[in-house]
């Protein structure tokens, strides 16, 4: 339920209430992050009705218009991974805007839907893993490191991301030459 509550309305510290969780009952971290994931992605609804709507103008109000066409030609190019990504990020990222963007780029609904769950699962998953590791401390010192480092932070998950991407390309043009 907070799940849903953050991803549709306000922002809660849903990071901590998944790593309290994990931490209580270490059996069912899987769960839990499978149930903040849905809760999240069935939250977001509520902003991507709005967006679909008149999110364009309400963007445009929002953000500068270099951010707008920057973050809607990325939409236009990969919706799904344009999505999934920022839904893989903690707080501070503003994560609605992407939701909404998603959304006025008239984003498939079960894409969408798929997009967030796919990210905030791997988000989750990640989380309840290092809070089995070191416990729920964790939390408070990622979100520390995320918050003064943003930008390092980006870049080095960025460039993981393309590493992994590039690894893929090689390993599916070795498949189809042998």
């Amino acid at each position: 339920m907070a799940a849903a509550i953050d991803g549709g309305f306000i922002g809660l510290p849903i990071d901590a209430i998944v790593a309290g969780y994990v931490y209580q009952n270490r059996g069912r971290f899987l769960l839990y992050a499978l149930m903040a994931s849905a809760g999240s992605a069935l939250g977001s609804i509520v902003i991507y009705l709005i967006g679909y709507e008149g999110g364009e103008e309400l963007l445009r109000k929002r953000i500068p218009a270099q951010r707008f066409e920057k973050i809607h030609s990325a939409f236009e190019k990969h919706p799904f991974w344009g999505l999934m990504f920022p839904a893989m990020l903690p707080p501070p990222v503003p994560f609605k805007i992407f939701v909404l963007a998603a959304a006025a780029s008239e984003m498939s609904f079960w894409k969408f839907e798929l997009a967030i769950f796919s990210g905030r699962m791997v988000r989750f998953l990640l989380l309840g893993l290092l809070t089995l590791k070191f416990g729920p401390d964790i939390v408070r010192l990622l979100g520390a490191i995320f918050t003064r480092h943003f930008y390092v932070v980006v870049v080095i998950a960025a460039a993981a991301g393309i590493g992994w991407w590039a690894h893929w390309q090689r390993s599916k043009k070795r498949t189809a030459r042998g």
